[in-house]
């Protein structure tokens, strides 16, 4: 019996051997990357990695906020020679600590939040000119989706050390370093959202003589919005992470503590910064999770 060979079979020959070919590509692509490091002597775990990940373990395990209720009143801390340096209450020392963790949390979540919508606005009009199904005029369509890709290519922290030089040191750098990095995510989402939709409507609108901005409104808006909204909530909750480390570069927040605790060795008060970061990503994430079945 013979095997007849249909356009159907060979398409899906080649499209087998096109995946095989990117899977034997990928393999050789880590193969290559593991080798160069070891050639390298950069693939290796450091000294004593096993003693220090203990070390390190145990310290993250009694986060500093727990020295509220279970800090000594009075700490000494003395030198070499017994020598009473100063006396301090662990428990008043971090309860203050606490006070300004709460302050740096509510800047973290206030950059995430107005770089967010920020963003989206921004972004809105070039996805409208990138989403190929539009038919945007193409020199307007080309600026468009450059314009996007330069802005999702450059990361965050980049944006955020030229605009601290730009705007000085604050939450207003951080705003826009979370806007004009996330304005390409948001435009990129927005056109593939937009290049999903049935068409027929759109030009059953267009047929009645409807404007540009009434084919928009009318057709396109209601269609698209859920997915707007759901792409929103997403990238806010990842500005949220994202907006923790910009501290790091003068921009306020969680990461100023963050790069204090760091570089005094602070593990269990990195600890406690750490658990508010989790903390807002879970709270926001279940309110999330609940706005996107309202829009269902």
């Amino acid at each position: 019996m013979r095997t007849v060979v249909t356009p159907f079979n060979k398409s899906l020959l080649r499209s087998r051997l096109g995946f095989a070919t990117l899977v034997l590509f990928y393999v050789a692509l880590l193969g290559f990357c593991l080798a160069a490091l070891v050639m390298a002597g950069d693939f290796y775990g450091g000294r004593n990695p096993w003693d220090n990940l203990v070390k390190t373990v145990s310290e993250f395990s009694r986060p500093s906020f727990l020295d509220v209720w279970f800090g000594a009143e009075r700490l000494e801390y003395r030198s070499d020679d017994g020598t009473l340096l100063r006396v301090e209450d662990r428990q008043q020392v971090e309860a203050q600590f606490l006070w300004a963790l709460a302050r740096a949390a509510w800047t973290t979540f206030q950059i995430a939040t107005l770089g967010s919508l920020l963003a989206a606005v921004a972004a809105l009009p070039l996805g409208l000119l990138a989403a190929r199904n539009l038919h945007a005029p193409r020199p307007l369509a080309l600026a468009a989706t450059s314009i996007l890709n330069v802005s999702r290519a450059i990361h965050t922290l980049v944006f955020g050390l030229v605009l601290v030089g730009i705007v000085g040191l604050g939450p207003m750098a951080g705003i826009l370093a979370i806007a004009l990095h996330s304005m390409g995510t948001y435009g990129k989402l927005y056109a593939e959202s937009i290049e999903t939709l049935d068409m027929g409507a759109v030009d059953a609108v267009r047929a009645t003589g409807a404007s540009r901005s009434q084919v928009f409104f009318s057709a396109v808006w209601p269609s698209v919005l859920p997915q707007f909204v759901s792409n929103h909530l997403y990238i806010w909750e990842f500005n949220i992470r994202d907006s923790t480390i910009l501290g790091l570069i003068g921009a306020g927040g969680l990461g100023l503590l963050i790069s204090e605790a760091v570089s005094l060795f602070q593990w269990s008060r990195l600890a406690t910064i750490l658990l508010v970061v989790i903390t807002l990503v879970t709270l926001f994430n279940a309110l999330s999770g609940r706005i996107r079945q309202a829009l269902v």
